[in-house]
Formats: C-alpha cells, sequence, structure tokens
C-alpha cells in the first residue's frame, strides 16, 4: 500500500500564504519587473509583491519566490511571465474617469481638429486615438462614446479608430467582452447608456450592460508593454496614457514621452493622469491644460 504525501491544491495554497520574501528575493523580482514593464516596484511594495504572488506560488507546487522567479524567468513559452506582470499590474478605471478630459475633448479639441481636417488638403475625417493604458476598457469606450455624441463630422466620417493597448492580459480578455455592471456604468449620462450599451439581466437578477456591436468594431484591444519599441507608425491625433506614469521613475517617463511625441500628429494632443506631471523632464510638449499637452512642430 502506498501513499501519496503531496498536499491538496488547497492546502498548497494556504501553505504558499505563510511564506516570507525575503529582501534578496524581492529586489530580484522588483528590478526584473521595473525592467521588463517599467514599473517601479522599489518604494516600499514588498508586501504588495508578496501578497499577490503567493497564491500562484502555491498553485504552481513551489516551496519559495526564489525558485518560482527562476521558474517565471526560464519559462520558454513567456506565459508565466505573462501571469507574473499581470499580477503585480494595478488596474484602477472608471467610465468618464476624469471628466475634465472628456469635456476639453468635446468642447475645444474635437471642434479644433474638425475646422483643421475641413480644409483643403486638411486630411478629412481621419481620426486616430490611442487608450495606452486601457485596463478594463472603461477609458477607450468612453473615449468612443464622446467622439460619437459630440462630433458627427468624425463619427460619420467612416475613418475613425481607436487603439486600446494594455499590459495585462486578464483585464483585456475584460475590455473585449465589454459586459459591465450597474456599478461600473454609474458616471455614464442615462441618454448615452441606453444610446451604446444594451441592458439585459443577469443570472441573479443584477443587469448587465454590454457595449454595443458598432462601438465595440471602431476599437482594436492589444496586448502591448510600452517599453517595447513603438511598433504603430502613427500618426496619433491624442494619446491618453493617464495614471500609469506614476508607476514609473522619472528616467522612464521621459523616455516614454518622448516615443508619444514621435507618432503624434503635429497639433495632436497627451493626455496624462491629475497625479501625473511633465514637469522637469525634457520634452517638445506644449502644456495646455491641467495634464494637457499639445505637439506643436515636427
Amino acid at each position: 500500500m502506498s501513499f501519496d504525501h503531496r498536499p491538496s491544491p488547497n492546502d498548497a495554497v494556504n501553505l504558499a500564504s505563510r511564506l516570507e520574501l525575503s529582501d534578496r528575493d524581492y529586489q530580484a523580482i522588483a528590478s526584473f519587473v521595473h525592467k521588463a514593464s517599467g514599473i517601479n516596484l522599489m518604494d516600499g511594495k514588498k508586501e504588495l509583491v508578496r501578497a499577490r504572488l503567493v497564491k500562484r506560488i502555491g498553485q504552481l507546487g513551489f516551496k519559495d519566490f526564489k525558485t518560482y522567479f527562476k521558474y517565471a524567468t526560464a519559462d520558454a513559452t513567456g506565459e508565466e511571465m505573462v501571469f507574473l506582470l499581470d499580477a503585480l499590474a494595478t488596474n484602477l478605471t472608471s467610465f468618464f474617469r476624469e471628466p475634465q478630459h472628456f469635456d476639453f475633448m468635446a468642447k475645444t479639441l474635437l471642434p479644433d481638429l474638425e475646422k483643421k481636417r475641413r480644409r483643403p488638403g486638411g486630411g478629412g475625417p481621419r481620426l486616430r486615438i490611442w487608450s495606452a493604458a486601457c485596463s478594463s476598457g472603461e477609458e477607450p469606450y468612453t473615449i468612443a462614446m464622446v467622439v460619437l455624441e459630440k462630433s458627427p463630422y468624425f463619427a460619420s466620417g467612416g475613418d475613425f479608430r481607436i487603439l486600446a493597448t494594455d499590459l495585462s492580459t486578464k483585464v483585456l480578455n475584460v475590455a473585449k467582452r465589454g459586459q459591465y455592471g450597474p456599478e461600473s456604468v454609474k458616471n455614464i449620462n442615462p441618454v448615452t447608456l441606453r444610446n451604446f450599451m444594451v441592458k439585459s439581466p443577469a443570472d441573479k437578477g443584477a443587469s448587465i450592460y454590454t457595449v454595443d456591436a458598432h462601438m465595440r468594431s471602431l476599437i482594436s484591444f492589444r496586448r502591448f508593454n510600452l517599453m517595447d519599441p513603438f511598433p504603430y507608425k502613427g500618426p496619433m491625433d491624442l494619446i491618453f496614457c493617464r495614471n500609469v506614469m506614476i508607476y514609473f521613475d522619472r528616467e522612464t517617463i521621459g523616455v516614454l514621452v518622448n516615443k508619444f511625441y514621435k507618432i503624434l500628429e503635429v497639433g495632436g494632443y497627451l493626455f496624462i493622469g491629475h497625479s501625473e506631471s511633465l514637469s522637469g523632464l525634457t520634452h517638445s510638449f506644449q502644456y495646455v491644460a491641467p495634464c494637457v499637452y499639445r505637439k506643436v512642430s515636427a
């Protein structure tokens, strides 16, 4: 008679939850994540790293953080590294978050761009927007709502597209589904909500709101690491990169901002989050309004 003394999956997770993350292993993980994604975990984030990885370590049956990290970095498929970066990326968003940006977009940016595009040789109703850290999709869907509702020229011109990228495959899967609960859509004007989302009952009574097919067709969701060379030639008319650079150090921000500048159309705009700033960085953007910058020359 033989006995299998291996712990059950639940026991393994429980055992892993008691693992300690040494300073040395923490520094190794933080250094790698910074190099791979730009995310700065060096300032007191040790407990966050431990808490977000212990369950995975238990699921895979590893005895410590060092062994798991060695496995993740050696995985030839790259799948475990994607999981590790997914786990450590913070994704917090909502529809019409930081609404001043969307007011500026509707009242100033789109009308000015329309005037420019209507001129002879102005380029017509082509509009390209990049949501560069789109999380679970609320930002690019909000952008689409604003254009479709406030700018008939671009909305009906047939050449309006949004690129939506994120490091996390987990949140991108949510974004692609385009389904949200009542709490998620509470900041959307009721008329706008009816125009662009289909309401249906869920299994347990709560409603589900699904982005309509036309709006979804305007958006391409892709996994992309902002630290990688940009494969997008542009030119972009507008880039949203909000509330992600707070996780980067100043050197990384400077490099990223200048990469954005290169792929923007002259006259194009960069929006950053209200907790972020470009002050003290070397760049060619013109300050327009809080957290709004414009490319004024090639």
